[in-house]
Order: C-alpha cells, then sequence, then structure tokens
C-alpha cells in the first residue's frame, strides 16, 4: 500500500519524532541524535525503496 509524504510525516510526529525546519518541499526531523527528511510532494506517493527505508526507520524503536 503506497503512502504518501503527508501520511508518513504524520507517522514520524506520533512517534515522537519534531519537525525542525522545513526546505521546500522537504521536512527535516529530529529524535534525539536521528535525523531523517521526508520529501512532501503534495498528495504523491513515496517511491517504494523510500518508503520501506522510512517504516524500517520508525520500526527501530
Amino acid at each position: 500500500m503506497p503512502i504518501s509524504g503527508k501520511e508518513m510525516l504524520r507517522l514520524f510526529l506520533a512517534k515522537g519524532w519534531k519537525k525542525l525546519r522545513q526546505s521546500g518541499s522537504h521536512v527535516f526531523l529530529a529524535k534525539g541524535e536521528k535525523r531523517e527528511t521526508i520529501p512532501v510532494h503534495g498528495n504523491k506517493d513515496l517511491k517504494k525503496g523510500l518508503e520501506k527505508k522510512l517504516l524500517k526507520r520508525l520500526e527501530e524503536e
């Protein structure tokens, strides 16, 4: 099931990640020493590889 950048951002924020800043369509997040960037291009779905990487990052906790 493809996930959009906006949906992924909501998942990260729900897990306690904090929004550092936004530069254009990219949102920069942090949790402790960890950093992540999520592209939010309207309602476009994330590519498979990036989606998998970000979901794996959420499961590490």
